[in-house]
C-alpha cells in the first residue's frame, strides 16, 4: 500500500492515513493478514514526523483493524466480507455507468464531483433525522 496526503484538504494527516487503510479495506486491496508499511517507510516517503504514522497505525490498532507485532510490522487483523466487496464492485460499476453518462450530458469531473459531494450531503442529512 502507497499512501498519499492532501495538504489542501484541511484534514490531518494521521486522519488521511486512518482513512486510506480503511478505503482499501473496502475495496478489497488491502485483506487480513496483509502488512503496512513500515512507520520509517512512510514517514520518508511522505515527509512527515513518524509520530504522525505511528498515532495513525495506534488508532487503527485501538479499532481492532491492525495489530502491531514488535520488531516484525503493523498488519491487517479485520477486513471486510468478500460479499461486501462484491457489493461495492457491482456499486463501482454503476456508478463508472453514471459517470461516463454525466461526462455524455456535458459535464466535467468537477461539476460531477459537485453532485456526488451534493448528494452525499444530503443523504447524510435524511439519515441524521
Amino acid at each position: 500500500m502507497e499512501f498519499h496526503l492532501n495538504s489542501k484538504s484541511g484534514v490531518a494527516p494521521y486522519l488521511q492515513l486512518i482513512r486510506q487503510v480503511r478505503q482499501a479495506l473496502r475495496l478489497g486491496l488491502l485483506r487480513a493478514g496483509d502488512q503496512l508499511p513500515t512507520v520509517k517507510d512512510v514517514a520518508g516517503s511522505l515527509a512527515i514526523n513518524p509520530n504522525t504514522v505511528l498515532k495513525a497505525y495506534r488508532l487503527l490498532e485501538y479499532e481492532g483493524v491492525v495489530a502491531a507485532k514488535p520488531g516484525v510490522g503493523t498488519f491487517i487483523t479485520k477486513t471486510v466480507s468478500d460479499a461486501s466487496v462484491a457489493a461495492h464492485q457491482r456499486l463501482s460499476l454503476e456508478l463508472s455507468g453514471w459517470i461516463g453518462r454525466a461526462q455524455q450530458a456535458g459535464l466535467d469531473f468537477e461539476d460531477i464531483e459537485a453532485l456526488f459531494q451534493r448528494a452525499v450531503r444530503s443523504a447524510a442529512q435524511e439519515e441524521a433525522v
